[in-house]
């Protein structure tokens, strides 16, 4: 824990937290006032989160904060993919490789033609990836706080050593329970 934001002071309540030491000399001197009011170390990685309950400055968080059976959201950079074309980034369907076609995997119409223009959010060929991203409800299988790790179930964002953000699940998966019946 790095420091309190407060409504009084700041207009909204959140927690910063960080990781990561840092040489101090790697720091501006605004940034290393903040660790050394917060009596800590500088980080390399500080973010803020809103909701927090029960937490304070210098506070160390470990895996044990989550239970099994909890469910999580993680939040992290995807896998940048570069410049893709429309098969792979939006999954379009190719056209025909016969009969002399030349649309194989381009991206044939993008609208009217009087409107002169590309309309904004038309699905094209671009960059790939390299986005923050948030997968929601996965489910915590294992703490292991000894080694400080956090197992869980399902896809997590990012590539190899990447950087997540784990927090309490937003939303609640239904079970069978919330489900409604059929009728006839």
């Amino acid at each position: 824990m790095v420091g309190l934001r407060t409504v009084e002071k700041d207009g909204y309540a959140a927690a910063q937290i960080g990781f990561g030491e840092i040489d101090a000399k790697r720091v501006t001197k605004p940034v290393a006032g903040g660790f050394k009011k917060a009596g800590v170390d500088p980080l390399r990685h500080v973010v803020e989160i809103r909701d927090y309950d029960g937490l304070e400055v210098g506070q160390e968080l470990k895996a044990d904060l989550f239970s099994e059976g909890d469910l999580v959201d993680v939040t992290s950079t995807s896998k940048g993919k570069g410049f893709q074309g429309l098969v792979k980034r939006h999954r379009f369907s190719r056209g025909p490789e016969s009969h002399g076609s030349m649309n194989v995997r381009q991206p044939g119409s993008i609208g009217a033609t009087d409107a002169a223009r590309v309309f904004k959010g038309v699905r094209m060929a671009g960059q790939m990836g390299n986005v923050r991203t948030t997968v929601q409800g996965l489910k915590v299988v294992r703490v292991e706080g000894e080694r400080n790790l956090l197992l869980l179930n399902g896809g997590v964002p990012g590539g190899d050593n990447a950087i997540v953000l784990v927090r309490q699940a937003v939303k609640s998966r239904r079970g069978k329970a919330g489900k409604s019946e059929k009728k006839g």
